[in-house]
């Protein structure tokens, strides 16, 4: 069995919690989560693909056991995140990685692309946002009024109590069941969602949320620069997304087609948290996906 090693690096004033496993000569993958979970979301992924690759799976800021000290007074926007997943990949001597984005990580990685594009050699994203067309339309339509208010993240606003639903429990187990077929529902583990929701529990987490929630807005302005950087860049990117997803719907998978010159794109007849129920066919086509590609590549050869 892969030994997956759980660690703590300060880096950025910050002391991130992370997953890791496989061989130190493989080529790097990172595991980069979503609201409102955590590394956690990857705990049978990354067995499944530490045989070939030298995974990591930070937890973000504001999410899973990363814990950022009061006198850090850390800012909580996604400018915040991916600054500090960049020093998390310094501090680590990771140059080169490929990307496994979901949800809040896209919008993280977008930033890191546009800052270092050379250092990205391929990009999985699943249910990982980078297009108008991807937004559900009833579950961020709160949040879009929230963006316009003046208000901000004041937890007394009428645009923030709004939100204040999305922190329930009852929500966060609807992220990981809806859209999930019945018969599949016995896959999903409880533990996920009950850990998600207790961590939302925690003191600050309301502030730390709206927060983030609030600075979402600055992402989809982002996103014609992100554009060009796949146009350019060429990096290859696999879209595999749950078909039944209503955050980010998959109109945003097949968006990428417009932008990427070597995609493949595989919708999945499940929810949000795609790999609750399907990780054996994830790990398999990203494996496929990336042993094509990354292995013939002059920098991952050991």
């Amino acid at each position: 069995m892969t030994q997956v090693t759980l660690s703590i690096i300060e880096v950025d004033g910050i002391n991130v919690f992370y997953r890791s496993a496989g061989p130190s000569s493989a080529p790097v993958l990172l595991l980069l989560h979503g609201f409102p979970s955590s590394s956690f979301q990857f705990r049978n992924l990354i067995p499944l693909l530490a045989a070939k690759y030298r995974v990591f799976a930070p937890d973000l800021p504001g999410f899973g056991f990363t814990s950022v000290p009061d006198e850090r007074k850390y800012v909580y926007t996604f400018d915040s995140l991916s600054n500090t997943v960049e020093k998390f990949l310094d501090a680590l001597s990771i140059d080169k990685f490929a990307l496994y984005i979901f949800d809040y990580g896209a919008p993280t990685a977008i930033r890191l692309a546009l800052r270092s594009p050379t250092r990205i050699t391929a990009i999985v994203t699943q249910n990982g946002n980078a297009y108008d067309d991807g937004f559900g339309a009833a579950f961020w339509k709160p949040l879009t009024a929230y963006w316009a208010s003046s208000t901000k993240f004041s937890a007394t606003s009428p645009e923030a109590l709004a939100l204040l639903p999305y922190f329930s429990f009852d929500k966060t187990e609807w992220q990981y069941t809806n859209g999930v077929p019945a018969n599949l529902l016995h896959r999903v583990d409880p533990a996920a969602y009950n850990l998600d929701a207790a961590l939302l529990t925690r003191p600050g987490q309301t502030e730390i949320q709206l927060s983030l929630f609030y600075y979402y807005g600055t992402n989809p302005p982002l996103y014609p620069q992100f554009h060009e950087y796949l146009r350019k860049s060429g990096v290859p990117v696999l879209a595999m997304w749950g078909a039944n997803d209503a955050v980010f719907v998959k109109a945003g998978a097949e968006a990428f087609k417009r932008d990427v010159k070597d995609i493949v794109v595989k919708l999945v007849d499940t929810g949000h948290f795609a790999l609750e129920t399907h990780v054996e066919e994830f790990a398999k086509e990203i494996d496929a996906f990336l042993s094509k590609r990354i292995f013939s590549m002059k920098e991952h050869r050991s």
